[in-house]
C-alpha cells in the first residue's frame, strides 16, 4: 500500500486558509491526500469585527466562535486535522518554543508541499510574520540536530497563496490551480465563515478572475482558479 501523501497549510488567522487555499485543500483531499491546517491565531482581535459589534462580547467567546467556524470550514473542505496554536493576532508574535513546536509538526507530517502567506503585506503584518515563521520552522525541521538525522525532513516546496491586494505585496501568480471541480465545496466553506461575510463576494471574484487567466495561459477549460507564488525553483527533468 502506498504511503499517504500530505500537505501542510500554515495560516496566520483562523479564516485565511478558507479564502486563499480552500480550493487546494478540497482538491487534494478529494484525491486522498491528508491535509493539515495550522492556524497560528484565531484572528480574534483584528479579523472578527462582526463579532465585536456585540458590546457584551468577550475575547474568549470570540476565540471559541472562530475556532468553531474554522473547524467547520476545514471539515467541509475535507480536512479533519486542524490545529490552533493560539499565538494571538494584531500583533502576531512567536517564541523559540513556538518555532520548535511548528518544526515538530513538520517532522511529524513530512509534507509533500506547504502553503502559506505572501512574503510582504503592508496591510497586515501578521501575514508576512506567519510566512517567516513557517519558513524558519521548515529550516529548523531540516536540521539533523533537532531530533536526530532520521527525524530531519527533506525540502518540501513552499507556495505562497494570494494576498488580498497582490500588487501592493510584490506577489505574482506563478501557478494557477484549477479548482473548478471543487468550487462549490469552497463556496460552502466560505459560507460557514460568518464572522467575515463581507469577503464572500470578493473571493468569488478572485476565483473567477484566476480561472479566466488559467484558461488563457493553458487552453485548459477552467472557470475557477487559485493562484500561488513559488518560493523555491521547480525541480525536474522536463518543462511540462
Amino acid at each position: 500500500m502506498s504511503e499517504t501523501k500530505r500537505g501542510l497549510i500554515v495560516s496566520a488567522h483562523s479564516a485565511d486558509f478558507v479564502w486563499r487555499a480552500g480550493g487546494a485543500i478540497a482538491l487534494y483531499a478529494s484525491r486522498g491526500w491528508a491535509i493539515t491546517i495550522v492556524c497560528l491565531s484565531f484572528g480574534e482581535r483584528g479579523e472578527s469585527q462582526k463579532l465585536w459589534a456585540d458590546p457584551t462580547m468577550t475575547l474568549d467567546r470570540v476565540k471559541a466562535s472562530r475556532r468553531e467556524e474554522a473547524t467547520t470550514a476545514a471539515g467541509i473542505l475535507g480536512c479533519t486535522d486542524i490545529r490552533f496554536m493560539d499565538l494571538g493576532d494584531y500583533p502576531l508574535r512567536t517564541t523559540v518554543a513556538d518555532l520548535e513546536h511548528l518544526a515538530d509538526i513538520y517532522q511529524e507530517l513530512r509534507p509533500q508541499w506547504v502553503l502559506t502567506h505572501s512574503l510582504e503585506d503592508p496591510y497586515n503584518a501578521d501575514h508576512p510574520n506567519a510566512t517567516q515563521f513557517a519558513q524558519e520552522a521548515r529550516i529548523v525541521a531540516q536540521a539533523h540536530g533537532l531530533h536526530g538525522a532520521k527525524a530531519a525532513i527533506g525540502a518540501p516546496p513552499v507556495f505562497l497563496f494570494e494576498p488580498h491586494q497582490p500588487e501592493q505585496c510584490n506577489w505574482k501568480p506563478q501557478l494557477i490551480l484549477n479548482i473548478s471541480d471543487v468550487w462549490e465545496t469552497k463556496l460552502r466553506a466560505f459560507q460557514s465563515m460568518g464572522a467575515q461575510e463581507h469577503l464572500w463576494e470578493y473571493y468569488t471574484r478572485v476565483a473567477l478572475q484566476r480561472g479566466s487567466q488559467g484558461q488563457r495561459n493553458s487552453a485548459t477549460p477552467m472557470k475557477y482558479g487559485e493562484a500561488y507564488q513559488r518560493v523555491f525553483p521547480t525541480v525536474g527533468g522536463e518543462f511540462v
